[in-house]
């Protein structure tokens, strides 16, 4: 533990150099976990130091390369930059810069071949690509159009719903008041009738000159004319005889008297009512 605490003291102090150290709560688990950060971060710096020995060697290894390339020229050829036409430099500066665009190693056609067939592959899969992402934004750009056009028509049945539903709640609110004011209206004339029955139970009105009696009354007046049509029918046959049989006049005798009897009775119940 005191191992840990050491290290983890020495990566903070280095990490932060001239700065102070940021108090934090020394416990097993802070420990553990700066313990873990500082060998990463070892392992990290190693690594990251490694690498910039291997391209610092590779400059000296191309700067040697270099040297030689131009003491051949220079001893073999005779050429040197500046023994070379503007021309002449300017096409050399554009080799330099493509070899270095492409990332090959040397100038020679043989790098260069290579290099120019990985970028035309990555050309081709780049407008391949395009291709597809043109038909993926044209596919987008579609559904976005429809997506717009069912908005807007959501959008418009929501409105007309909304008005619908204003209109709807203004007529139950109508309705409501209309229920509200029958039923008060029902509720007075129960009371109305109610004290008007409790009048007339205190007068000791008949009963017979209620509505109900009347009803009953004229439905009785009703019954009796339709039953006084048939026999005034069945009386038709005996006007055409002549008064001169004995038995025929007994039966016009018998038939008026009951026609009579069934008058004077509508007559009562006519005056009646």
């Amino acid at each position: 533990m005191c191992e840990k605490i050491n290290q983890v003291n020495s990566w903070l102090g280095s990490v932060f150099g001239d700065q102070p150290v940021p108090q934090f709560e020394v416990n097993t688990r802070t420990v553990d976990v700066l313990y873990q950060l500082a060998r990463s971060s070892e392992a990290r710096c190693s690594d990251t130091a490694l690498l910039t020995e291997d391209v610092r060697q590779k400059a000296s290894e191309y700067q040697a390369d270099g040297a030689h390339l131009q003491d051949v020229l220079l001893q073999g050829v005779g050429l040197s930059c500046a023994s070379l036409s503007k021309p002449a430099a300017d096409y050399l500066t554009a080799l330099v810069d493509n070899a270095m665009v492409l990332g090959v190693r040397d100038t020679s056609l043989g790098s260069f071949m290579p290099a120019m067939n990985n970028l035309t592959n990555e050309l081709l899969e780049a407008e391949k690509s395009n291709r597809r992402l043109e038909r993926e934004l044209k596919a987008l750009r579609k559904r976005l159009g429809a997506t717009l056009v069912l908005r807007s028509t959501l959008q418009e049945d929501i409105n007309r719903t909304v008005k619908a539903q204003a209109a709807e709640g203004a007529k139950a609110e109508e309705r409501l008041l209309n229920m509200d004011f029958v039923t008060a209206k029902a509720k007075e004339l129960s009371n109305r009738r109610e004290r008007a029955e409790a009048q007339l139970v205190s007068r000791n009105m008949d009963k017979s000159v209620t509505h109900q009696a009347v009803v009953q009354l004229s439905e009785e007046v009703t019954t009796l004319r339709q039953e006084i049509i048939p026999l005034k029918k069945k009386l038709e046959p005996y006007m055409d005889l002549s008064p001169s049989p004995s038995l025929a006049q007994v039966k016009i005798e018998e038939a008026k008297r009951e026609l009579a009897a069934l008058d004077s009775q509508f007559e009562m119940k006519v005056d009646f009512k």
